[in-house]
């Protein structure tokens, strides 16, 4: 477990989280998404996914309410846990949330892992997610998911406190390549 390397990425709705992981997997890097724990377990409960988004949002900060705030993360340590026994030593972690996530990932995988937030000017975002294939929402909705999971789920914190930042203003090879620089940097 020492070499092992975990690179978690962090950003708002619509930054670039999927792009840069997607860039990633494509690199043969296995990754465990944070929302795939509330989807796997909506389903389990049989509530359906809105294409709003809206039952994916009420769902996620339920489940933090009543199974603890770090409810999502302890399911990613266990997944992540068995990636490492079964000897991977490269790993993305998709989608922090919460302050608490980060704490508890950083107390879990001390000296293992790595925070890389992706920003982008909110303009310009705003713009990339009203089109978005699958996922679009307007600027009030995107406003209101930002407040949502800023005031709720206290995303701010990991992005805030992460190791090292990419900008998104630019173009899919031009992230690609500043992420390819950290990933030189942090030796992954």
């Amino acid at each position: 477990m020492d070499n092992t390397k975990i690179l978690a990425v962090v950003g708002m709705s619509g930054s670039g989280k999927s792009v840069i992981v997607d860039h990633l997997t494509e690199k043969g890097y296995p990754k465990v998404y944070f929302g795939g724990m509330i989807y796997k377990e909506m389903e389990k409960r049989g509530i359906e996914r809105t294409e709003d988004g809206e039952s994916e949002k009420e769902f996620r900060e339920m489940i933090r309410e009543t199974e603890g705030k770090d409810w999502v993360v302890r399911q990613v340590i266990e997944e992540t846990k068995d990636l490492i026994n079964a000897g991977q030593k490269r790993i993305i972690l998709d989608g922090v949330y919460s302050w608490t996530e980060y704490k508890t990932l950083k107390h879990e995988f001390p000296r293992m892992i790595t925070f890389l937030a992706v920003v982008v000017d909110k303009k310009l975002r705003y713009e990339r997610v009203a089109k978005r294939p699958g996922r679009a929402f307007d600027a009030a909705a995107i406003r209101e998911r930002d407040r949502s999971e800023i005031e709720n789920l206290e995303k701010g914190g990991p992005i805030v406190a992460a190791d090292y930042y990419v900008l998104n203003n630019g173009s899919v090879e031009e992230l690609c390549e500043d992420v390819d620089k950290v990933l030189k940097e942090i030796e992954f």
